[in-house]
């Protein structure tokens, strides 16, 4: 048996990104009053996708275990559709544009900082912190 179960940390990892989504949304930032507000952030966009994607995992775990010991193949069925929109939602949109915006980002990092990520920063946001995110 795992030490945490897959249901616990998605719906860990579902709250941690809606608690970063609701927080982002808060800030008074001037992008926001601009064309497009956040949409035009690829970070964003990941952020969302990556939010409704851990969304619709736990979703599934909350069903799978509804509907565990039942006999209703519709129930299984509906379930199973749900499962195939997950690993479609992982191999074409999650896992694609996080791994190009993890790329990218690191990739500037390391070119040219200051693209980036200002050494200005450093006095808010920890290094260690900003590795993390």
């Amino acid at each position: 048996m795992a030490l945490i179960p897959s249901q616990v940390l998605r719906v860990a990892i579902l709250l941690s990104y809606f608690s970063i989504l609701c927080h982002y949304k808060a800030l008074d930032m001037p992008a926001h009053q601009t064309y497009g507000g956040s949409w035009k952030f690829l970070t964003f966009i990941d952020l969302v996708i990556q939010a409704v994607f851990f969304g619709l995992c736990v979703l599934i775990d909350v069903s799978s275990l509804l509907t565990k010991g039942g006999d209703s193949r519709e129930q299984e069925r509906q379930l199973r559709k749900l499962i195939g929109l997950r690993d479609w939602m992982m191999a074409v949109l999650a896992f694609p544009v996080g791994a190009f915006v993890v790329f990218t980002f690191w990739s500037l990092y390391l070119y040219d900082r200051d693209l980036v990520y200002p050494r200005l920063l450093d006095n808010f946001i920890p290094q260690w912190l900003n590795h993390g995110m």
